[in-house]
């Protein structure tokens, strides 16, 4: 149980109507979820605008409204709060009723189009093997402490990452690694938060259906790092041209790590297995079990955002050899007739590329590399051709199937990722709607010593049409056809 007047600090507050010495006992901007005596924000969001579900809040005992227009008929007993911006003021709300639980632990958020999931997996994991107890907001899960928790945003609205925040502290995390997304951030889901560091994997083409240009875009990413405090640290990329437009105005201190250029954590790949690879950082040698160029940049954000946080740099190499890929990037198996199956999540050109980049780097070109891919529905359409013209310049066989294609037609996606395949590449691509029927015609193809890449869904457990979702499992199905 809140009062209102004490939730509501900060918040930008242009008129009330009733006492704020009232008291809530939950929040919500769902109106299904509405029940006695709680707080009702209504959003206004792209397709629904919450005021017009203000009179059935109401209905369903909602005793606070906070909105950004009045309602014309104005319910005795019945808190009225009139904002500015109500996503803000949610945030905000959200952060004052959970008592500002990311004051209470050291939370960092990594941001960037590829390496998020990564990155903030492989920090939880890192921080977890040096015996703390961590929580982490990811894509693929939530985790605090050993528990598991399901998750279906890349960045959740800003009352479920309070409440798991505040769940955290009270169980006694001391740290919490968090994917921030471009959507997550523009939203001001993050707006109110306290973090103890910010880190900028890459920028690359991707969400341009939600954002419209590059340039909106990078400055969303960009403001999450404007909005840091002076008592963190904001860790970027210099190999990324967007790496140093990134920090230009914050007010955190800055770091920064690459492999192509001098930084304050310096890499370099000395040597590639399937296994792993030997490196160089920041003048010592040791082994780690990730691969690629890709791969050799996260472990760098981890290591300094290790060192940031306070862990010595000699401590933390010593568990960053003993890291392990991330599920669903580049996740691969070996069958008992020597055919190589790499699962892998990327779902952008930039991506793509480097996943077949690395690939090609490691094998001898004896053996055949057969990439299945696809592009999800109703997303950013421009860059299908753009994938589809990757993976047959850079692959022996290549299968277009489905991805999740959600509300659009499969054979229309299909046709624009053949778009962007030229002539030459013709004869060595062939398109398979159906995504099982597609790996299992590429587990057919394959030979000894062949590599079958799959990439696109990664650690995802199902595959959507239609608005349904039905379990499927890249894995679980290359396993099947490759009999393991």
């Amino acid at each position: 149980m809140k009062k209102i007047k004490d939730i509501l600090y900060k918040v930008e507050i242009q008129s009330i109507v009733g006492s704020t010495d009232a008291t809530i006992d939950h929040l919500t901007f769902d109106s299904r979820q509405v029940k006695s005596n709680t707080l009702f924000i209504a959003i206004v969001g792209e397709v629904v605008d919450g005021h017009a579900y203000i009179k059935q809040a109401i209905e369903q005992g909602a005793t606070a409204i906070v909105c950004q227009v009045l309602p014309s008929d104005l319910i005795e007993g019945v808190v009225y709060v009139v904002v500015e911006d109500s996503n803000r003021a949610l945030a905000l709300i959200a952060a004052n009723f959970y008592d500002n639980p990311s004051h209470k632990l050291k939370l960092v958020g990594v941001t960037g189009t590829n390496g998020k999931t990564t990155i903030a997996t492989l920090l939880y994991n890192m921080f977890t093997s040096l015996g703390y107890k961590v929580g982490l907001l990811s894509t693929v899960n939530i985790r605090i402490g050993a528990a598991l928790y399901e998750t279906s945003h890349t960045t959740p609205d800003s009352i479920t990452i309070n409440a798991y925040l505040n769940q955290m502290a009270e169980e006694g995390c001391e740290f919490c690694f968090m994917e921030v997304s471009s959507h997550g951030v523009v939203q001001h889901r993050t707006f109110g938060l306290h973090f103890e560091g910010g880190i900028f994997t890459n920028l690359t083409h991707d969400h341009l259906d939600y954002h419209k240009t590059f340039a909106a875009y990078r400055d969303a990413k960009k403001m999450f790092f404007d909005q840091l405090g002076k008592t963190s640290f904001a860790l970027t990329n210099l190999d990324d041209k967007n790496g140093p437009i990134m920090v230009q105005n914050t007010k955190a201190k800055v770091c920064t790590y690459a492999l192509k250029n001098m930084a304050d954590y310096k890499g370099q790949i000395l040597e590639s297995q399937f296994s792993g690879m030997l490196m160089k950082i920041n003048q010592q040698e040791l082994w780690v079990q990730l691969i690629g160029a890709f791969n050799a940049s996260n472990l760098l954000a981890v290591l300094g955002a290790t060192v940031e946080l306070g862990v010595l740099q000699e401590e933390a190499l010593v568990h960053l050899s003993k890291l392990a890929s991330v599920e669903g990037r580049f996740q691969y198996i070996v069958s008992s007739k020597q055919v190589t199956a790499i699962v892998d999540y990327a779902h952008t050109p930039d991506a793509l590329a480097n996943v077949i980049a690395t690939i090609n780097s490691i094998r001898t070109n004896n053996e055949q590399l057969i990439t299945v891919v696809g592009c999800g529905g109703n997303r950013d359409k421009t860059k299908r051709p753009e994938m589809g013209k990757i993976a047959s310049d850079l692959s022996n066989r290549v299968i277009f199937t489905s991805d999740n294609p959600r509300f659009e037609e499969p054979a229309a996606i299909l046709e624009d990722i053949e778009a962007g395949v030229e002539p030459q590449n013709k004869m060595k691509t062939v398109v398979v709607e159906d995504r099982k029927q597609a790996i299992k015609l590429a587990c057919q193809q394959a030979t000894a010593g062949d590599i079958i890449l799959i990439a696109g869904k990664g650690h995802e457990t199902y595959q959507e049409i239609k608005g349904v979702r039905s379990h499927f499992s890249d894995l679980e199905i290359v396993k099947e056809f490759l009999e393991l």
